[in-house]
């Protein structure tokens, strides 16, 4: 009996340890399983605000366009968040949704002061000279802000363009009275001069500016343009390089480059140039102008050349709706090709409706038109139209600008016209760059954080 009941204390014993080392495996709740995951945290103002600062210092400008949209919805009395979605929208080169965002911005905080120089900047852009003078006149009205050298610098700029030149001039040298070390205000004095050909004084005070800032790329820039109007160009071209050098993403420097490399037929040494110029500003139908003689020059090597200018022409619309030479260029450029055909035929239609289209070009675009309209009909795979077939003339050589300046071709002005009946490239030269940064910024939505 007694040997029995050791038996079972043993079996009794082996069975714990068997329980004790092959435990049931416990498994979870069934209504806990199909719980669904918590929501994620919804983000503050603030969050997004930061989030749209770095997507815009990351180059990525719709995320930051869509990052200060949504701070606005949360918190639409946010003037930050309001301007820096200004700012974003000029960056695109959306420049009446900018506008519009500025006009917002203003309605919050009508001193904010970068809101006024961008307002005035986009004003001045879409060629509203009087409303950007209205607007620089009335914030230097307020107490304490007569004397505000940046006002005073733009609304000298507004002035100039506007062609109120003796206001400018009475503006500009009210700056210089009162700071007489201030480069912008030189800068925007030998404008003056040079808008009015005044070009030798124009390049004495360039002069003074120099001397005051030598590493201003505006400086050389306008040197550059007072040198071409004196028909000097490798001194023009060297201005215009040392721009670029001292910064990279100048934008009028590439485009003066640009339009030097034009004038003497160098078409990719300017698509470069104004590549790079409409990169850095894309509100700038001069560049999108640029850049589209710069792609057309080439459609006779490469039909595809003609479509993208015909974009680029677009791009000038966008901006320009009724720009004569941007219809017109994008009406022949597409032309080029078979699948721009339908545009081309649309937009020389619209061309040859244009008031500055003489008779003899009319009737060289209704020539182009029915060849089109033959070819379509004949169900022609590519080309051009059968009267177009002669591949037009080109200057021959290939030699870059810089070649070409310094051989002094200059001194010839490339005398060969453009084929007949196609659109002039513009006259080398952008618009002088009068406002430097600090007296006009755009500043980055890190210049503005809450």
């Amino acid at each position: 009996m007694k040997s029995l009941s050791i038996a079972a204390l043993a079996l009794f014993a082996l069975a714990l340890f068997a329980c004790k080392t092959a435990p049931e495996v416990v498994k979870p709740d069934p209504a806990l399983a199909a719980a669904p995951p918590p929501p994620p945290k919804e983000r503050t103002p603030e969050e997004l605000f930061s989030q749209g600062v770095k997507a815009f210092d990351a180059g990525k400008l719709e995320d930051a366009e869509a990052a200060f949209q949504k701070v606005l919805e949360k918190a639409p009395q946010m003037v930050n968040a309001q301007y820096n979605l200004g700012v974003v929208k000029e960056r695109l080169g959306n420049l009446a949704e900018a506008e519009a965002a500025y006009e917002a911005t203003r309605k919050l905080d009508p001193n904010h002061t970068p809101t006024l120089l961008n307002l005035g900047k986009v004003y001045r852009l879409r060629d509203k000279f009087e409303k950007a003078i209205s607007l620089y006149e009335q914030a230097l009205k307020q107490p304490g802000r007569e004397h505000d050298v940046a006002l005073l610098n733009n609304l000298t700029v507004a002035y100039r363009l506007g062609k109120r030149f003796k206001d400018a001039e009475a503006t500009v040298r009210k700056v210089l009275s009162r700071t007489k070390d201030n480069p912008d205000a030189y800068k925007n004095l030998a404008l003056i001069y040079y808008d009015q050909g005044n070009f030798r004084l124009a390049e004495f005070i360039s002069g003074n500016a120099r001397k005051l800032d030598d590493k201003d790329p505006g400086v050389h820039n306008n040197l550059g343009m007072i040198h071409l109007k004196l028909e000097d160009r490798r001194r023009a071209l060297g201005e215009f390089q040392k721009a670029v050098t001292l910064n990279d993403k100048f934008a009028p420097g590439h485009m003066n480059i640009g339009a030097m490399a034009l004038s003497y037929r160098d078409y990719e040494g300017a698509e470069k140039a104004f590549g790079k110029a409409v990169a850095l500003d894309p509100t700038s139908y001069e560049g999108h102008l640029g850049f589209a003689f710069a792609l057309d020059g080439q459609k006779g090597r490469d039909p595809k050349k003609g479509l993208a200018a015909g974009a680029a022409f677009e791009k000038v619309l966008a901006i320009r709706a009724d720009h004569p030479d941007a219809i017109c260029g994008a009406g022949w450029a597409y032309a080029a090709d078979r699948s721009g055909w339908d545009k081309a035929l649309t937009l020389l239609e619209k061309c040859k409706g244009l008031l500055t289209t003489s008779a003899q070009d009319q009737q060289l675009v209704d020539n182009k038109m029915k060849g089109i309209l033959a070819m379509q009909k004949t169900g022609a795979q590519q080309g051009a139209p059968p009267q177009e077939r002669q591949k037009p003339k080109e200057v021959k050589g290939g030699e870059s600008l810089l070649d070409k300046v310094a051989d002094q071709a200059a001194k010839e002005e490339g005398a060969q016209p453009p084929p007949e009946g196609q659109p002039q490239p513009p006259p080398a030269g952008a618009q002088p760059q009068g406002e430097a940064p600090k007296s006009e910024p755009a500043p980055a939505p890190t210049e503005a954080k809450q």
